[in-house]
């Protein structure tokens, strides 16, 4: 089941007195209220900067592969490469002549004219550092592979677009949220503590994304590089009678509606965990999660774009009964409900870490599991989105945090390892034009060869495209105003 979470626990932070600063203060650089709205964006970019797709796009779908997928085997296949490079999958053409794929994506090959796939994302970090895939930090941070409480990171695409909507005057608590994560919270179904990345960073937990729970195992047993034969990761499948479930932040695991009698009872124990906060910062900043809780529990709307049984059955059938594919059906219809950004993540299951990070059993896990679940879900989601005519006003960004080794390990069932320095990615809808390639790489698809793009790049068009100057900048922590994209530009490759 789906069970709808609000924010984390860092609800004691002293975040009331930085929004103090960032919109009233700002005096350090003598910036008012009106001054920040003038820097959030708000109309045209810039004189002088790509104006092409300006605000095409009105919500985003941002699909993170965590673990990173291999280049090789997907968008940037060698097939004249050395066998140690090219590896024992082959590549098929698609529907662009002269573009091909790897073998296991036949669905999204024959759909190649709708997408922009990139071939030549690069940048010095061959680490799980999902923050920097997401955000416009310059650097990754020093503690490796981050935390999500901290606040020094620089926020991600989906609290940056909440963030300057609710300065431009949105309501803080709307019908459905604005900036919602799906299916779990990152890192959180495996023995290791949390990863950093789409959070709010320095903008505080309340632009947190919203984050969904589930808690059902899978279907069937998947490859996976502890050699288990009992870890059922729901990505590999999960029951159509799984149910969403709606409830409020921090609640029990085995809290449940029918138990408590959900919207009221809830509030009751946010009542009863405020006794031991004192009437300042910290239960200013709690009465906001009490809100948020009891707003997302009677709202219907939300709970009708959560609850994908409401769909036909052949409609779940062909996103594909698995965790992701449900969970893309399931960013369709809350886009369609009003959420700005969601974010879908396909993330790592079971006591040892996998997702796509395929050091052991690479060619067992792409095989008879990543890729074609991969494949049949995110066609899926871009046709579906196509044929309710919504592609063209819904970005669909597929993100990961680097790629693979050119040459591959010999670790038990072949491996790729960690590799930054070119990797490749999909995009489609929402202004990015299709049936292009931006960027190449070497023969051995090891560095790159024309064209290079940074993540930067990538989130600086994404803004363009939802109508926000990627020039424009938020305060930090301290109120020095930071540019929302880095030092991205907007790729005029990537438009239609």
């Amino acid at each position: 089941m789906l069970r709808l979470l609000g924010s984390p626990k860092r609800i004691g932070d002293c975040v009331t007195r930085r929004d103090l600063l960032q919109v009233g203060g700002l005096g350090l650089f003598n910036l008012g209220l009106g001054d920040l709205l003038r820097l959030n964006g708000a109309g045209t970019p810039t004189t002088g900067r790509p104006t092409a797709n300006f605000g095409r796009a009105k919500s985003c779908i941002l699909v993170y592969l965590f673990g990173a997928p291999p280049q090789h085997e997907t968008f940037d296949p060698k097939p004249d490469a050395p066998a140690e490079i090219q590896g024992m999958m082959k590549s098929i053409p698609t529907a662009v002549p002269g573009v091909r794929f790897g073998e296991g994506l036949p669905r999204l090959a024959g759909m190649m004219d709708k997408l922009t796939v990139v071939r030549s994302l690069t940048h010095p970090y061959p680490f799980h550092h999902v923050h920097y895939a997401v955000s416009g930090i310059p650097d990754a941070s020093a503690k490796v592979e981050a935390d999500p409480n901290d606040r020094t990171l620089w926020p991600f695409l989906g609290s940056v677009v909440d963030y300057l909507a609710q300065r431009r005057g949105a309501p803080a608590l709307p019908p459905v949220p604005q900036n919602i994560a799906i299916p779990f919270r990152l890192y959180s179904k495996v023995n290791f503590k949390l990863l950093g990345g789409p959070y709010a960073g320095f903008l505080g937990s309340r632009y947190d994304p919203v984050w969904t729970e589930f808690s059902k195992k899978g279907t069937k047993p998947v490859p996976n590089q502890a050699g288990l034969k009992d870890l059922f990761d729901p990505y590999g499948g999960i029951r159509p009678t799984d149910k969403f479930e709606l409830t409020g932040p921090d609640a029990p695991a085995d809290l449940t509606p029918e138990r408590v009698g959900l919207r009221r009872d809830l509030l009751d124990q946010f009542d009863q965990a405020r006794r031991g906060l004192d009437q300042s910062e910290a239960a200013q900043r709690f009465d906001h999660f009490q809100k948020l809780a009891y707003s997302i529990l009677s709202s219907p709307r939300l709970a009708r774009a959560l609850d994908i049984e409401r769909e036909p059955l052949p409609v779940r059938e062909r996103f594909g009964m698995t965790l992701f594919g449900q969970s893309l059906l399931a960013a369709r219809r809350l886009v369609e409900a009003g959420s700005r950004v969601v974010t879908v993540i396909w993330d790592a299951y079971g006591h040892f870490a996998d997702g796509w990070d395929t050091h052991h059993y690479h060619y067992p896990r792409l095989k008879e599991f990543l890729l074609p679940g991969f494949d049949q879900s995110f066609s899926a989601l871009v046709h579906d989105l196509e044929a309710r005519g919504l592609l063209d006003e819904t970005l669909v960004l597929c993100l990961s945090e680097h790629g693979r080794t050119p040459k591959l390990n010999t670790n038990t069932g072949g491996g790729r390892d960690h590799w930054s320095r070119v990797y490749s990615t999909v995009f489609a809808g929402g202004g990015m034009t299709g049936g292009k390639v931006v960027g190449q790489s070497d023969a051995i698809a090891g560095d790159v060869r024309d064209t290079p793009v940074s993540p930067k790049d990538v989130l600086a068009t994404a803004f363009h495209l939802l109508g926000i100057d990627p020039h424009a900048t938020i305060p930090d922590r301290l109120s020095r105003p930071v540019p929302i994209a880095g030092e991205g530009v907007v790729r005029a490759e990537f438009l239609a």
